[in-house]
């Protein structure tokens, strides 16, 4: 369960969000600059609120009036954006091994063979980010997210950049992600019919205020 609570200023630009995320995708949508990234930078720890709280299975991650702020990187939150953004000189084993590797073993939900096959990218295991395709390029992203075993996986707009035949090959590897994990999922996107192909709920972002749809 992921539960927050907060606001957010920066200049003229003022966010509040408020939502309790159970198991499975809800989807965020809303018009450019509405704050729908700056939502999943907050909840994973790259920006920090201006006040406010959030937890993920009761652990707080943020509180400020507690002053407790946890780093990103021991929140255990996947975050997958638009363009993939693998490391280039890596392999494609060891994009999608990065966290698992930083990670404590007893802390491992999702392994290499099952997320292969959940994914269908047995065969690239030895190329580079260079000689994939956009639709490879986003698999190994959700790979290696999933590899890092996250509590909450963020995705902001994971299919913008890719043409609809692309996109139609990879929504399907979504609705699977969904359907055999337990893990609750933040989609962003501006697309209504990728939202209502993966997500049963939907918040509306408009503006910086985050209501319910």
């Amino acid at each position: 369960m992921l539960s927050f609570d907060l606001n957010f200023q920066r200049g003229a630009f003022e966010l509040q969000a408020k939502a309790s995320i159970g198991a499975g995708v809800t989807g965020i949508c809303g018009p450019s600059g509405s704050g729908k990234s700056t939502l999943l930078a907050l909840l994973a720890g790259l920006l920090r609120p201006t006040r406010g709280s959030m937890q993920i299975n009761g652990e707080a991650m943020f509180d400020t009036a507690k002053q407790c702020f946890v780093p990103p990187w021991q929140r255990h939150v996947g975050l997958v954006f638009q363009d993939g953004q693998l490391f280039p000189h890596m392999s494609v084993r060891k994009n999608l091994l990065y966290g698992y590797n930083r990670i404590a073993p007893r802390a491992r939900h999702f392994h290499l063979d099952a997320v292969l096959a959940l994914l269908e990218i047995e065969h690239l295991l030895e190329r580079r980010p260079a000689l994939l395709s956009g639709g490879e390029r986003q698999r190994v992203a959700l790979g290696r997210a999933l590899l890092y075993s996250p509590r909450v996986l963020l995705l902001d707009e994971p299919l913008a950049s890719l043409d609809e035949r692309l996109k139609l090959q990879i929504l399907p590897f979504f609705r699977r992600i969904q359907e055999q994990s337990k893990i609750p999922m933040l989609y962003v996107s501006h697309a209504p019919a990728e939202l209502a192909y993966l997500t049963e709920r939907i918040l509306l972002m408009e503006r910086g205020c985050l209501q319910s749809n």
